[in-house]
């Protein structure tokens, strides 16, 4: 089922009076990032996706976003939706959102799985390299940006066995408004730091990371990790900043395993 929420468009699958799991995307993809794992988890659990402001078919936006508007717009959704403690399960940017969550609400929910993503915010050479990318795309449009900067998030055992789907990845993402791109980008260098907060989490954490990751490396998930107190950390074969495309089958085994420890 597919419905709007201030504007947001949201995805569901699954019963609705089982389990939810809640399904945040990275930058810059949308919900259909997620469909190797909805379609595995939706026969059990109640799988809701949706589209960040400014990506997909939520582009009703200005485009002028922050962290927090990200964050308010998860918290209404679950509020709206009335779930109860749901587990989120966010990527990169949908990390970001699902961390500083943690920190505003972790009361209304059960567990957060966490795939290649960083709790710390961005130094001076990571802001300065966001706002150069905007700048680029206010000049050269953003179809170059999308292309360098996709083809950056996969592994090489990606690029090199699934040339196609890599291809198919980056053209439909090239069709998100230029808008929405340079807003998540803004969001994102003007994000807070979240790594002070790991110690204080309560609920169980499974950090998902993939071998060959280069924008969050395992080392920088197992740092985490350690901060964590309830937490799992697995590392994914053949798979670089997009495990959950990459390597479907291990990430799902991973993450079935992790709510089935938890009793969820």
């Amino acid at each position: 089922m597919k419905f709007s929420i201030n504007n947001i468009s949201v995805i569901t699958d699954g019963d609705k009076e089982a389990k939810p799991i809640v399904f945040i995307h990275g930058f810059p993809y949308d919900h259909s990032m997620w469909k190797k794992q909805i379609n595995y988890f939706s026969n059990s659990y109640y799988c809701i996706s949706y589209d960040i402001r400014g990506f997909g078919e939520s582009r009703d936006f200005d485009g002028q976003h922050t962290m927090e508007m990200f964050v308010d717009d998860l918290e209404l959704i679950i509020d709206e939706m009335n779930l109860q403690k749901p587990v989120l399960c966010g990527l990169s940017m949908g990390g970001y959102i699902s961390l500083r969550a943690l920190e505003r609400f972790q009361n209304k929910l059960s567990a957060v799985i966490l795939c290649d993503t960083r709790s710390q915010a961005d130094d001076n050479q990571g802001r300065l390299k966001r706002a150069s990318a905007i700048k680029r795309i206010n000049s050269e449009g953003h179809k170059e940006f999308i292309k360098e900067f996709i083809t950056n998030c996969f592994g090489d055992y990606f690029k090199q066995n699934f040339s196609e789907e890599l291809q198919s990845i980056i053209e439909y993402s090239q069709t998100f408004d230029p808008k929405g791109i340079k807003g998540a980008l803004l969001a994102m260098l003007s994000r807070t730091d979240t790594t002070s907060f790991l110690e204080k989490i309560e609920i169980p954490i499974l950090l998902i990371c993939g071998k060959q990751d280069n924008l969050t490396p395992p080392s920088v998930m197992r740092d985490m990790y350690h901060k964590i107190k309830n937490s799992e950390f697995v590392e994914i074969e053949n798979a670089g900043h997009l495990a959950p495309i990459e390597n479907p089958e291990e990430v799902n085994s991973a993450i079935s395993k992790f709510l089935k420890k938890i009793g969820y």
